[in-house]
């Protein structure tokens, strides 16, 4: 069971992923959460580069972190198309091979929920941050406090995303993440996602910025 779990997660997840991922109700998200890149960029999980074609012309190189070989050669076909320079740099959110300082912003397109140890990614971003630098989010988690039965649906339902989807939580505090991470909100607009259960779809999209 393990072995078969093993060759799921490592061969067939990020296909699925992949799919799951490029739908078209997605293209506007990432269209808005990749306005106002600027600079170098570092992308954590990177994927199958669904967000390569909506880098503004103003980002002049990106580092993508993706620690699945799969999901890494599956980008291939969307790094060929695009003029601006994308170099897989790292494997792993959580432990980024860069320098203090080295960043303009930062990208994280639906990755924070299946991170293990996500406040320390988020510690790791904002090292790697220039002081102003933005880091750029849409990321789903817990539902606003309002909708308590979504809240409910979602403990019900993590054990088995997280099994299904490689960890992928469903109730993760987005937001008290990144200020807790020591980020400054800019702006954030919190939503369900068009066409997605209402437990899986509870996004935020927004820009925080590194002190």
């Amino acid at each position: 069971m393990e072995a078969a779990m093993g060759f799921y997660a490592e061969r067939m997840l990020p296909r699925v992923i992949n799919v799951a991922c490029g739908v078209k109700t997605a293209q506007p998200l990432r269209r808005r959460v990749c306005a106002g890149l600027r600079g170098d960029v570092v992308e954590i999980g990177f994927g199958t580069g669904h967000n390569v074609p909506f880098y503004p012309p103003a980002v002049t190189r990106v580092a993508a972190v993706e620690p699945s070989d799969v999901g890494w050669n599956l980008a291939g076909e969307r790094i060929r198309a695009t003029s601006i320079p994308v170099e897989r740099a790292g494997l792993d959110g959580q432990a980024l091979p860069f320098a203090d300082d080295s960043f303009d912003a930062a990208l994280s397109t639906w990755t924070l929920c299946t991170i293990p140890d996500a406040d320390t990614a988020l510690r790791e971003i904002r090292r790697v941050l220039k002081p102003g630098g933005t880091l750029h989010f849409i990321e789903h988690g817990l539902a606003p406090e309002e909708d308590e039965n979504v809240r409910r649906w979602q403990r019900r339902l993590e054990p088995m995303e997280k099994r299904l989807f490689g960890g992928c939580h469903l109730t993760r505090p987005i937001v008290d993440m990144l200020k807790n991470a020591g980020f400054t909100i800019a702006d954030v607009d919190v939503f369900y996602e068009k066409g997605a259960p209402k437990p899986m779809g509870a996004d935020s999209l927004g820009t925080a910025v590194s002190p």
